[in-house]
């Protein structure tokens, strides 16, 4: 099977994040994605994963292809991004989330701010839970959730000085199992490398973080892979039979 080069941002925000503007509606990150050159991209809004399926639905017929993700937040206050395939039944792992999601209500000035919408950018609702607190999860406990669900569990913005594995801990915990570590738009990957070490060896890849549409595919990976599918990417990151992660 033919490889190719696809560009991903697999860290985008939409209106439901607390800090998400309320711009970034389904339609909105398409069209920015598309306008961007993406191939491929994955919705991770703060501790849930609602308004993913809005967004895969909106970029149903234009050729970009989008993953559902999340950007959990552990008892530590690690952000962990996990990503899933096209298709998964997340109803579980998000009902699994919330159970362990501290039922505080949003300050009101974050109710407003979590929108749910559909794929024509109408809005259905309003999240009422605090969706930029932090779970019940240990960093180990939530890497296994994402795993057992079939997900990439990757170590969000690895250089930041706070919501990082290693603001936290001041570490990666041996054996954590992530499947890569993300470094932020503020920082190349080899200059990570030289100030925070190898990562274990681990794949380090670099996306937007995007909170608004003016910065979605501000920063993209590459991935030599057959297709824009979890499966490949998952390939990619293992280096497996040819496919390869290009991170700048």
């Amino acid at each position: 099977m033919a490889l190719r080069r696809l560009r991903a941002d697999l860290h985008i925000h939409t209106c439901l994040s607390p800090c998400g503007e309320l711009t970034m509606s389904p339609r909105a990150v398409v069209d920015a994605a598309r306008a961007a050159g993406l191939d491929l991209i994955a919705v991770t809004d703060h501790n849930t994963t609602e308004n993913a399926g809005a967004v895969i639905e909106a970029a149903a017929v234009t050729g970009l292809a989008v993953l559902p993700g999340i950007e959990m937040t552990t008892s530590e206050e690690v952000h962990l991004l996990g990503l899933f395939e096209a298709g998964a039944d997340l109803g579980p792992f998000q009902a699994e989330v919330y159970r362990n999601l501290p039922d505080l209500p949003a300050k009101m000035k974050f109710v407003d701010d979590q929108v749910l919408v559909d794929a024509a950018d109408d809005v259905t609702g309003f999240c009422p839970r605090c969706l930029f607190g932090a779970t019940l999860f240990s960093v180990q406990e939530a890497v296994r959730l994402i795993h057992g669900r079939g997900g990439l569990a990757i170590a969000c913005h690895i250089d930041r000085d706070s919501f990082s594995l290693i603001s936290q801990l001041g570490f990666i915990p041996p054996g954590l199992g992530l499947d890569a570590v993300e470094v932020s738009p503020r920082m190349s990957a080899a200059e990570a490398r030289a100030a925070f070490g190898p990562f274990g060896q681990m794949p380090v890849v670099r996306f937007s973080d995007a909170h608004k549409p003016e910065e979605i595919g501000a920063v993209t990976t590459e991935f030599l892979v057959a297709g824009p599918s979890l499966a490949e990417i998952r390939r990619a990151l293992a280096g497996e039979e040819g496919r390869q992660v290009f991170t700048p």
